[in-house]
């Protein structure tokens, strides 16, 4: 299947008109014509290599929402015209503890990426979903509700159970007291997340501004920590707090926020070390952990509960070839909340 869409041909350049190959179908894939493909601050750490060696050409891209063209002969979970997202990963090895558990997000042999990887053969490299067409293993897409706007679900696949899945890990509900840091891409789906689900949730963020859609999404307080100071008044008594920035931070003034048994969610990645208090953490048996995105079975249940619950991201769309200019809104956290491409424009 030929494909055309937007790549990164090296490190830091700036992404262009790509046309490549996309691999026949097999028993148990599915071709999709591309609607939607969100763009995720990962898509831009990964393209400018700010984590690591990347591998050249890069059609980036694993926030996807599209219609099913074709299945394959083993395929029954789809039929053409099926709505279905993809998300950050299309494989994993299906026989460890976590595949088999359906966390092969968490395979202990890698999960294929959507992109930016090789697939199982060693050989084949990735290429994500800035593009108009896009083949997949069945077994790692999932159907989107029919009510659900399909713009507003791509950003799911990705920053939507981001932020779904710890809040389920950690059971968030009523009684509960959730933080969230940060009001981003993914801060802006926790908040919905955690309203939905019953706690009592609270955003802090640096910009003041951003107050009115916070609460408008569903939380029920606000802290400003331009001034740091704000943290001298606060009790501790949080049960969960999910940190969703990429920016380096001082985390331990949120350890301090977390009552008896609290935990301290990293999501967000900086790239660099952060320093902290192991005191903070010895005073009332305090956890500091990590989620990363969900299994596909997760995904499912995110897409359902949102379905239910009238969930999407908050989008702004733009065409193709706005998507380097939206890489530098993204960095400058100028977007509310999530830039996502239309597929038609590729």
């Amino acid at each position: 299947m030929r494909s055309k869409g937007y790549a990164a041909l090296t490190a830091k350049a700036s992404l262009t008109p790509y046309e490549f190959d996309r691999r026949e179908l097999k028993a148990n894939d599915v071709a999709l014509t591309t609607q939607f493909a969100g763009i995720c601050h990962s898509d831009i750490h990964q393209a400018r290599e700010e984590w690591g060696p990347s591998i050249f050409p890069m059609v980036p891209g694993h926030e996807i929402a599209g219609i099913v063209t074709e299945v394959g002969s083993a395929v029954t979970k789809f039929k053409v015209g099926d709505r279905i997202g993809i998300g950050v990963f299309v494989d994993s090895c299906k026989k460890c503890e976590a595949c088999l558990k359906g966390l092969g997000n968490y395979c202990y042999e890698n999960m294929t990426a959507t992109y930016n990887s090789m697939e199982r053969d060693g050989k084949s490299p990735t290429m994500g979903g800035y593009s108009d067409s896009f083949v997949v293993d069945a077994d790692y897409a999932v159907k989107i509700p029919g009510n659900l706007e399909m713009s507003g679900v791509a950003p799911l696949m990705c920053a939507g159970i981001t932020l779904y899945s710890p809040l389920r890990h950690w059971q968030a509900g009523p009684g509960m007291k959730v933080g969230i840091i940060g009001l981003g891409g993914l801060g802006h789906m926790g908040v919905k997340f955690s309203a939905a689900l019953g706690a009592e949730t609270t955003v802090f963020s640096h910009s003041p501004h951003k107050k009115d859609d916070a609460l408008a999404m569903g939380a029920d307080h606000f802290v400003s920590t331009a001034d740091h100071s704000v943290f001298a008044g606060m009790k501790p008594e949080f049960d969960l707090i999910l940190n969703t920035v990429s920016a380096e931070i001082d985390l331990n003034p949120y350890l301090e926020l977390l009552k008896l048994d609290g935990t301290l969610v990293m999501i967000g990645l900086s790239g660099k070390q952060y320093p902290i208090s192991a005191g903070g953490l010895l005073q009332k048996r305090r956890s500091l952990a990590g989620s990363q995105i969900g299994g596909v079975p997760e995904l499912q249940e995110m897409l359902d509960f949102c379905g239910t619950h009238n969930i999407v991201s908050d989008v702004e769309i733009v065409k193709a070839e706005y998507i380097n200019q939206a890489y530098e809104r993204t960095i400058a956290s100028d977007v509310k909340y999530r830039f996502v491409i239309d597929a038609a424009t590729f």
